[in-house]
């Protein structure tokens, strides 16, 4: 009775552990293509770039590229009905099957803007005279 109850706790165990599954990924697109995109100060990939996260909330966005000037921003990821207690304990251990949360960010980036060498001397000389007070 006792190697019964045994085998029936280690089937049950092992059900559990090939139980449901939640998968978050996020896409980043840019505008133009081909930038290289930071969260939360983690180099995640040029874009467009898919990658898995852990947490919702609000992340900080950095994306540079040649050409363009950088873009330093945050947005915020909300959470699903389904990723709050109980319904995440269910869907994410006792459910059987995936669950996939895809999420997309799309960015602009503007174009650099050239620097006019005058008033960058200008400012460096009202930088370097003495305040007066």
């Amino acid at each position: 009775m006792a190697c019964r109850k045994l085998l029936l706790m280690i089937l049950l165990l092992i059900c559990l552990g090939l139980a449901g599954c939640v998968e978050r990924r996020l896409t980043i697109n840019t505008n133009p293509a081909g930038a290289q995109v930071l969260l939360n100060d983690e180099d995640v990939g040029i874009s467009p770039v898919t990658t898995s996260f852990n947490w919702y909330g609000d992340y900080n966005v950095t994306i540079r590229k040649e050409g363009c000037q950088t873009l330093n921003t945050h947005r915020k990821l909300e959470r699903p009905w389904h990723d709050y207690p109980p319904f995440d304990f269910i869907l994410g251990v006792l459910y059987p099957g995936q669950i996939v949360n895809s999420y997309q960010w799309s960015f602009d980036l503007e174009p650099q803007k050239e620097i006019d060498r005058t008033e960058l001397i200008k400012a460096a000389e009202q930088f370097a005279e003495p305040n007066s007070q």
